[in-house]
């Protein structure tokens, strides 16, 4: 990878990682268009690894959230482990909400059936339209949140099994864990802030996992070069992402997911076109 490829694939993550098109299913379509060849370790890790990157603009955009503590007396009678999860209610919503990823994700890591997913322009197509069908209709079944909905432990683990359904490259993580808060009577507003919330603790494990794999592997990726088209990429992903999530928020509060589901139709289906014709996605060969 150069370091124009890199400054692309990071300002694709940086755009999309927060809307419901599939940041990482832009990332392989981008790195196809580019013509980097798929399958080499290190253009996996690279996919995960700048998502972290744009993972800390929540952080810095909501850090006031982020970082609070429930300063409200804990209900009387309650034990010891009780006053805990009642100050860092937050922060216990965020494990019960990642833990349904950490199992599925772990399993389809070992199994090597994430790998040959992120290899697949194939998938990445067909989820782009699949999703996008579901989305031109969501709005109408799911719109139904009210603010006087909370945020509890069911709904967090229920939020949590919809993320997993983004592992399949496509179907976008975003998408996955706003629809399922809507399906749990939250607001479109309050599930896309607890969306952003759980990709925290989320793309921190994965990276980190990547990061470990990569030194297993073969600890000789580690270049100068390497390391920084990593912070290169992470960098810029953060600084795109954290533009591209205030707009977001607000345009999906207004108009909801319909011009996202038309978006993903139009680039899936030109995609799947290409493939059926036999014409190669890369631009550089």
């Amino acid at each position: 990878m150069t370091w124009i490829e890199t400054i692309i694939i990071a300002i694709v993550e940086g755009l999309t990682e927060f809307l419901p098109v599939s940041s990482t299913g832009h990332m392989i379509i981008t790195q196809n268009l580019l013509g980097i060849p798929q399958g080499d370790p290190f253009v996996h890790a690279f996919t995960f690894i700048i998502q972290f990157g744009a993972i800390l603009s929540v952080v810095c955009l909501y850090w006031k959230r982020f970082f609070q503590l429930n300063r409200e007396p804990a209900p009387a009678g309650s034990n010891t482990w009780q006053r805990l999860k009642h100050r860092y209610y937050f922060y216990w919503l965020l494990i019960v909400g990642v833990l349904p990823a950490v199992v599925i994700g772990l399993a389809a890591k070992k199994s090597g059936l994430l790998d040959w997913l992120l290899d697949s322009v194939e998938v990445v197509a067909i989820m782009l339209v699949v999703g996008g069908i579901f989305m031109l209709f969501c709005d109408r079944l799911f719109n139904h949140g009210s603010d006087k909905n909370q945020m509890n432990e069911k709904r967090a683990f229920r939020i949590g099994l919809y993320q997993c359904i983004s592992v399949i490259p496509g179907v976008s993580r975003s998408m996955a864990t706003i629809v399922g808060g809507m399906t749990q009577g939250l607001t479109r507003q309050k599930a896309a802030e607890f969306s952003f919330f759980l990709a925290v603790p989320t793309m921190a494990g994965a990276t980190l996992l990547d990061l470990l794999d990569l030194l297993k592997e073969d600890a000789a990726w580690a270049t100068p070069h390497n390391i920084a088209m990593l912070a290169l990429g992470c960098a810029v992903a953060f600084v795109v992402a954290l533009l591209a999530m205030k707009w977001f928020v607000a345009f999906l509060t207004k108009y909801g997911f319909k011009a996202f589901g038309i978006y993903r139709i139009v680039v899936g289906s030109i995609i799947i076109a290409l493939l059926l014709s036999g014409q190669s996605l890369a631009m550089v060969d």
